[in-house]
């Protein structure tokens, strides 16, 4: 008797019309962007992933296009809305647009996910674990992909950036901001499913995702040692800083020297100033010099400051170590990764034929340095960060691999002054503390500036958009976190793992799917699957 073939699964059902997912997908973007700073809702993720991936559901490609599209920009065109703030809507536009498109298109391996993997294993550990686990590392591999396509990237909207204020920072000591995205998408897509199966009445159902929220609530933060603390000296100018602000030649090193006179008789291991808190060459500029010179002679103690600097034809975004009586600077530190369209022009020929004015105003080509971000600091190890490298997990974590005891990070929030930016920067030096196991200094020369614990909350603070400095005992901590240990090697099996699994599960869904299937006995019917 022939064998009869194998009768192939038949896709999921969408969820919802497309109509319908469209809707929720907006709607799910918009929500997330409340789990931001400035309200910082962060319970909000836990409504919101859900709402983007039910969406996705039973989806065809183009489907899946259109409604990671419409979550994306729900999304981007509100968290990023700060780049409007002086360049106008073009820049805004752009960014947003291009984060929307990325978006789209790591929407539909998450579909391929829905479609596939019940497949390839149709039982209750299938749907609750197996695929809730490649739903979570797909939008883990999202945000790496984010992260480093084109020109570097931009991770701004991690999940893991809304939960800075809450419990769940913790779970980055262990995990990183990568494993701690991936638990709150593995526990969303979990109760997705246990609804999905219709056995909420079978509390096993609901075990996976109930033990992920439970772990991730209950993990406490992973101890580093205490090593004593530093005597921190942080001064905010507000001086003149932004890219439009009108000012004459050292109006910013002015303000920065007159808010630092308040505290030159204090008893402080190091003072430290904001990015671009000289505006001028410090290597070259010899009034600077002698005005840095007679700063560390009357504090008594070494000047960790920031301005662009010279070397040939390159210019740098550095960060500058400066003591009394020494060949200064005695050591240099050169921001990781510059801004594109900011601090320099990728590809500048094919952009200034489209926006002529504006890249025109961005006239110098910062170079990115190569150097270790941390100074050793008359033998306290401190890590270092300018502006938006602190939203990149390899300097944080090249600085503390070589030994910081404590982050110091310099920025210039000017050009944002009136938005939420400041803020969502601060959130990642919060989480960098907790994911570290080590304080950060976060200086702006406008603010927000804080001095952040190991545990995330805040040790001391300045009001933005005032002058002021602040002399804080800033704890020291040894240790290595297992999020800084496996950060990188968990992001990395996340992410591509991720992409590897769902192209094996896919083989294999196919091959089932044509390969011929023993007949059953007559009437005992045949199992489809979904």
């Amino acid at each position: 008797m022939p064998r009869r073939p194998r009768p192939s699964s038949p896709p999921p059902r969408p969820l919802l019309p497309l109509w319908a997912a469209a809707v929720t997908s907006a709607a799910a973007g918009l929500l997330l962007t409340l789990a931001f700073p400035a309200l910082s809702w962060w319970p909000v993720v836990f409504v919101a992933v859900p709402l983007a991936l039910v969406g996705l559901i039973g989806r065809s490609v183009r489907g899946a296009l259109l409604v990671g599209l419409l979550f994306g920009a729900g999304l981007f065109f509100v968290n990023f809305s700060f780049t409007a703030r002086y360049l106008g809507p073009v820049p805004w536009i752009a960014l947003a647009s291009l984060e929307s498109v990325l978006t789209a298109v790591m929407a539909v391996p998450i579909a391929l996910a829905y479609r596939w993997l019940p497949r390839w294993a149709p039982g209750t550990a299938g749907r609750l674990v197996a695929l809730p686990a490649l739903v979570a590392g797909l939008w883990v591999s999202r945000e790496e992909l984010q992260g480093t396509f084109p020109y570097g990237g931009f991770p701004w909207t991690r999940i893991a950036v809304t939960q800075a204020d809450s419990p769940l920072v913790d779970v980055t000591s262990w995990a990183g901001m990568s494993g701690l995205s991936f638990l709150i998408v593995f526990a969303c897509a979990a109760a997705v499913e246990a609804v999905r199966l219709g056995r909420l009445r079978d509390l096993r159902t609901a075990l996976p995702a109930a033990l992920t929220v439970l772990v991730m609530f209950l993990l406490p933060a992973f101890p580093t040692t205490d090593a004593g603390s530093i005597r921190v000296g942080a001064v905010q100018g507000n001086g003149p800083a932004g890219y439009f602000d009108q000012r004459a030649a050292y109006d910013v090193l002015r303000a920065q020297l007159a808010a630092t006179a308040p505290i030159e008789d204090e008893d402080i291991d190091v003072l430290l100033w904001p990015e671009g808190g000289i505006d001028a060459d410090a290597l070259s500029n010899t009034s600077v010099r002698a005005a840095l010179d007679a700063l560390a002679g009357r504090i008594g103690a070494p000047l960790l400051v920031s301005g662009v600097t010279q070397r040939g034809d390159q210019y740098f975004n550095s960060s500058m170590l400066w003591k009394d009586g020494a060949d200064n600077p005695v050591a240099l530190y050169d921001k990781r990764h510059p801004v594109p369209f900011g601090e320099y022009v990728p590809d500048r020929w094919f952009y200034d034929m489209l926006a002529p004015d504006l890249i025109g105003l961005i006239q110098r080509e910062y170079t990115p340095g190569t150097s270790t971000p941390m100074f050793d600091v008359d033998g306290v190890g401190v890590g270092l960060a300018i502006c938006f490298d602190v939203i990149y997990d390899d300097v944080i974590r090249e600085g503390a691999l070589a030994g910081a005891q404590v982050f110091m990070f310099q920025t210039n929030n000017a050009d944002f002054r009136g938005t939420d930016e400041n803020l969502q920067q601060l959130a990642f030096a919060r989480i960098r503390a907790v994911e570290s196991g080590r304080a950060v200094v976060n200086l702006s020369t406008v603010g927000t500036s804080q001095v952040i614990g190991p545990d995330g909350r805040t040790i001391d603070a300045l009001p933005a958009d005032e002058p002021g400095a602040m002399v804080t005992d800033v704890p020291l901590r040894t240790g290595l976190t297992p999020g800084i240990l496996l950060g990188e090697a968990l992001q990395t099996l996340l992410g591509w793992g991720s992409v590897l699994a769902l192209a094996v599960v896919g083989l294999v869904a196919r091959r089932r799917a044509r390969t011929p299937k023993t007949p059953t006995p007559e009437g005992a019917g045949v199992i489809t699957g979904e």
